[in-house]
């Protein structure tokens, strides 16, 4: 294993080779108070809130959801567990975990992203039933929430250094990114939507979704970005086009 050292202002990064993939590190660095931030142990495993110019923060509305979805694949192919501690999340990758706060009343809880939603566009996460219930959010149904993406410690600096963690970097804000521009229960006015964008963009599609009413839409995607950033003007200018309700999801 090859290490290569970076300065990037004040922070220490890491390039980490090994023979399957390349990827980074980055010694986790202490508050302003001289802290480092509290760990979350989540299957054996110490996962600690990134830095902002590491990782990813939201703010908005988070629901959950239950029975009418038990026992459904979730977009990454999994059974849904409701019991479990997971969410769907529109951008981050699978597999990323993050801590969720109830700004109402400032309780947490850590779900690890294995779905993709929800499908409204002020909502920004999805939760299970269990993990919903950790932040008293059951009965409310909707509140507005706090998300930060954790990162997995992979060792600590030497102790001559001050032994600090080490923190796995992962990109969150690129790869492949598309603007759902509306769902509709007529296939046909789905396909008219589509027909009409297929002028601007060369990726235009419509997939069928069971929502929890059993009922088909049919959602209409536009577009292809490599980067948030990039998705994000695609998002506003299809809003200035009348689609007030385009929000961007993760392929």
């Amino acid at each position: 294993m090859l290490i290569f050292f970076l300065p990037a202002c004040s922070r220490q990064v890491y390039h980490i080779k090994g023979p399957a993939k390349s990827t980074k590190v980055a010694v986790l660095p202490e508050s302003e108070k001289g802290k480092l931030p509290a760990p979350y142990e989540v299957f054996g495993k110490r996962y600690y809130p990134l830095p902002s110019a590491y990782g990813f923060t939201q703010t908005g509305k988070a629901s959950w959801y239950g029975k009418k979805f038990h026992g459904r694949t979730t977009a990454n192919g999994e059974t849904y567990d409701m019991y479990g501690k997971s969410a769907a999340h529109k951008t981050l990758p699978f597999d990323t975990y993050v801590k969720v706060i109830n700004l109402s009343n400032g309780k947490i809880t850590i779900v690890r992203i294995n779905d993709r939603g929800p499908f409204v566009k002020e909502r920004i996460i999805d939760l299970s039933y269990t993990a919903a219930k950790e932040i008293d959010l059951i009965g409310a149904g909707v509140n507005d929430v706090k998300v930060i993406a954790l990162a997995r410690e992979v060792g600590k600096t030497k102790p001559e250094n001050g032994s600090k963690p080490l923190v796995e970097i992962t990109d969150l804000e690129s790869g492949e990114f598309t603007i759902q521009v509306g769902a509709f229960q007529d296939k046909n006015n789905a396909e008219q939507i589509a027909e009409r964008l297929k002028v601007i963009y060369s990726f235009v599609q419509v997939t069928a979704y069971v929502d929890d009413k059993r009922r088909t839409l049919y959602r209409v995607h536009a577009s292809k970005s490599k980067t948030l950033a990039q998705a994000e003007k695609i998002e506003k200018k299809l809003e200035e086009m009348g689609f007030k309700a385009a929000f961007i999801v993760r392929i």
